[in-house]
């Protein structure tokens, strides 16, 4: 089988550019039910996307992102990927995620009466995917 068999199409939008569009061999990223890794020929199915790495390979290359929410839709030849942010590690800074990272636990250890905790643990968790992706 050609190496061009086992690719499909990985686009990737957000509502200010096309972040990516290239054929792939295999994409993987974190939805709410837990990892994914999708490959030519995956059953149709729509996800949710949690914070984490989006991983991308191609030609033996690999690429990774920290994206951080969205929606996956993934069909046997295509896999598209409605991100509301997604980074390069380029794109990101390290001081500014540490930051970020710093406050959002700072939020959960204290607690505080009218602290919102789920956007607390959201914060951390995309601060950590920042700050793993420029790692």
């Amino acid at each position: 089988m050609a190496e061009n068999d086992n690719k499909f199409t990985l686009k990737i939008i957000t509502p200010d550019r096309t972040f990516y569009e290239d054929e792939v061999s295999m994409v993987e990223f974190n939805t709410v039910e837990g990892e994914v890794g999708i490959f030519k020929q995956h059953i149709p199915m729509t996800m949710i996307i949690s914070p984490g790495i989006l991983t991308i390979t191609s030609d033996g290359d690999i690429k990774e992102a920290a994206l951080h929410a969205g929606f996956a839709e993934v069909l046997p030849d295509k896999v598209t990927i409605l991100a509301e942010i997604i980074e390069w590690p380029a794109e990101i800074d390290l001081n500014r995620a540490q930051e970020a990272k710093g406050r959002a636990e700072e939020r959960i250890r204290e607690n505080a009466p009218g602290t919102d905790m789920k956007r607390a643990e959201m914060s951390l968790r995309r601060a950590v995917a920042r700050i793993e992706a420029v790692k």
